[in-house]
């Protein structure tokens, strides 16, 4: 817990003093008063978590500066101090808002404790509030970044179906978050005290993948040396998350079925029959109807998972989100690696929102990730990002031009939006090396130097940029 800020009104300098030295050791902030009414007046100005008054005070009734305290702010804590302890004195502070009550003389040690037990409440308190926020704010998806329609809609079918136990089927390419989708529905489900299991179908064989899903007995099969529950009983009151269903055998795919519709299952080599009631999310990232047409895939258990289909699209369809995403991951990875990167030039953002980004958000990621790990930049730049990016700017697939005039304006949009970048980016590079000396970087690169500043003020660019 953080220290504590806490008043201390006493008309003894002795009092004040030793409660000072003794709080302060402990590491808390201490201010002290010996007269009610500056003390009063210093809590009125100031920011306290605590205030120790005194009841009996030469210039103010304690009882009305305690009540006086509470009126203006009746979440502090105030430990009532008085060499008269009597239970009425105890009774009535307690009744009129105080926490604790200490009788002098105390000792160092009845000091400390009232604090920690100031301090245990206060987290218990804090602790409630949270609790209370997460039940009563709206729905939300701190975990995932995108303000594109597609992705407002699947937060909208999210709310939607996670208070459900109905089974959810998320299509996407790999990349696209379908785990974090997952997650999302079982966090704002009412299972969402219980576990969360993710099981990837396509990295296991079948004899594996099978004592994995329903667990096995001792003897089972060689290495079996004990009985060891499947994923099905550890997440019975939870939510299990099969990724790549697509992945699984025809032979699990009919016991995967029999478990959706009875909810009973055999572990591996045993003759009792188990229950569970997990809830299931699939995921694949090819198309399962497809595969049902191929015989690759069983009908009925795909008329079974998709009860309720979520289709999560690729980042080239929604490339409004690529800025906030990228901007995201920077930040992350600036704190993961200690440094201060501000961000990315204009220039730079543009060529990350026209990438094709074949491995989706995961990609996006990783490339932000290694380019935060080489830079020592305070912006990443579209020279820097060029010479670092393992793909190619992306094009989006052109039509066919119908004249002469869109054929020529076709050109030039791709000159603009290709050429255009790499010629900039040409410029930037031989002008860093050449720390802003045009005349150096124009003999550098082969140019005259006309033409080198014609470069740069075709594309905006002033020696003082580098």
């Amino acid at each position: 817990m953080e220290p504590l800020n806490i008043l201390v009104i006493d008309d003894e300098p002795v009092i004040c003093d030793g409660c000072r030295l003794v709080l302060s050791d402990a590491g808390h902030r201490v201010e002290t008063h010996v007269s009610g009414c500056a003390g009063l007046d210093a809590f009125f100005q100031g920011r306290f978590d605590v205030v120790l008054l005194d009841l009996k005070l030469p210039d103010a009734d304690g009882m009305e500066i305690l009540e006086a305290i509470h009126g203006r702010n009746p979440n502090v804590y105030v430990v009532v101090m008085t060499g008269y302890s009597t239970v009425s004195n105890a009774i009535a502070a307690m009744k009129g808002g105080a926490f604790d009550f200490l009788s002098k003389p105390f000792s160092d040690d009845e000091l400390n404790i009232a604090m920690e037990r100031v301090m245990e409440n206060r987290r218990l308190v804090m602790e409630n509030l949270s609790m209370r926020r997460q039940l009563t704010e709206p729905f939300r998806f701190d975990n995932i970044i995108g303000e594109n329609p597609a992705i407002l809609n699947i937060f909208e079918q999210i709310k939607k179906v996670a208070p459900t136990d109905s089974t959810v089927l998320i299509y996407g390419e790999s990349g696209t978050g379908k785990e974090l989708f997952a997650r999302a529905i079982h966090a704002h489900s009412q299972r969402a005290a219980h576990q969360f299991v993710a099981l990837d179908c396509s990295t296991l064989a079948p004899g594996v993948l099978e004592s994995e899903l329903f667990g096995h007995v001792r003897g089972a099969f060689s290495g079996a040396v004990k009985d060891k529950p499947g994923i099905f009983e550890v997440a019975s009151a939870g939510t299990l998350f099969l990724d790549e269903i697509s992945g699984l055998s025809l032979e699990i795919q009919g016991k995967l079925l029999r478990v959706m519709e009875s909810g009973e299952f055999k572990r591996v080599g045993a003759t009792a029959m188990q229950k569970t009631n997990a809830r299931i999310i699939a995921a694949s990232n090819r198309d399962l109807k497809a595969m049902v047409s191929a015989g690759a895939f069983r009908e009925d258990l795909f008329y079974r998972l998709s009860v309720f289909p979520i289709f999560i699209p690729p980042l080239r369809e929604r490339r409004d989100d690529i800025p906030r995403l990228a901007s995201y991951f920077l930040k992350l990875f600036n704190k993961k690696t200690s440094k201060r990167i501000d961000g990315f030039t204009d220039e730079a953002m543009n060529l990350l929102v026209n990438q094709d980004w074949p491995g989706n958000v995961r990609q996006l990621k990783n490339v932000v990730e290694r380019l935060v790990i080489l830079s020592d930049r305070r912006f990443l730049d579209i020279v820097y990002l060029l010479d670092n990016l393992q793909s190619r700017p992306g094009t989006a697939a052109p039509t066919v031009p119908k004249s002469l005039a869109e054929l020529k304006a076709a050109k030039q949009q791709l000159l603009e939006e290709t050429f255009g970048q790499i010629e900039k980016a040409f410029i930037l590079k031989a002008l860093q090396e050449t720390k802003g000396n045009i005349s150096r970087a124009a003999a550098k690169v082969g140019m005259q130097r006309p033409n080198f500043h014609a470069l740069m003020r075709k594309h905006g660019i002033s020696g003082d940029q580098v």
